[in-house]
């Protein structure tokens, strides 16, 4: 086994440490994440980097990596306070890859990329027709971390919407069952394979 130093890490060529340090912690979820301008002007990204903050009220966080000047979709939060997550399943998982190429703010990536737009009553921003499973947010706090000039957004949900029969009696949403992907670093897809669930562990 091989032991990489902070120092040999820190002198990793730029693409290469990106990658190395992406996919060293092994799979995510990844979703598109879905906003509009106050022009209309639709957006989507894929983000790997959302995590639970809280059931009560019910909160997500999402990571925003200072990789562009302009953020599209962090600037159309910003905006409009609101924006939703969509998972990814295999059918479609090429076309959501393509939606992380920098296309420029007036370029909607569910055109560029064959996706489709659904609106849901009192949400402002666009969902994907395509995924299993949608989930609307509307922005509760933003956290920017002096270290490396990355953003975080907690999310407060607002809806979600899926197929009642992906719910388990105890609430677990089966993501299996939904058809969810998941990737390691930023360009490698997985299916979710299930091992089992496990009762809640007690001492």
């Amino acid at each position: 086994m091989n032991t990489f130093t902070h120092q040999e890490i820190t002198q990793m060529e730029r693409r290469y440490r990106a990658n190395f340090i992406n996919s060293v912690t092994g799979c995510k979820q990844v979703h598109l994440l879905g906003t509009v301008n106050e022009g209309g002007q639709t957006n989507l990204a894929v983000v790997n980097s959302v995590f639970h903050v809280g059931a009560n009220p019910a909160m997500l966080g999402v990571v925003f990596r200072p990789a562009r000047a302009e953020n599209t979709s962090l600037a159309n939060i910003r905006r409009t306070g609101e924006y939703t997550l969509n998972n990814i399943l295999p059918a479609f998982y090429r076309q959501a890859h393509q939606a992380s190429s920098a296309y420029p703010p007036e370029v909607s990536e569910f055109e560029a990329c064959k996706l489709t737009p659904f609106y849901q009553e009192g949400i402002s921003a666009p969902f994907v027709s395509e995924s299993s499973i949608q989930i609307g947010l509307k922005l509760y706090e933003e956290l920017p971390l002096k270290v490396n000039g990355t953003t975080i957004i907690i999310g407060e949900v607002t809806s979600v919407r899926l197929n009642a029969d992906l719910i388990a009696e105890d609430g677990y949403v089966d993501q299996h069952v939904a058809g969810s992907i998941s990737v390691a670093g930023l360009d490698s897809y997985f299916n979710n394979e299930p091992l089992g669930r496990l009762p809640y562990a007690k001492s």
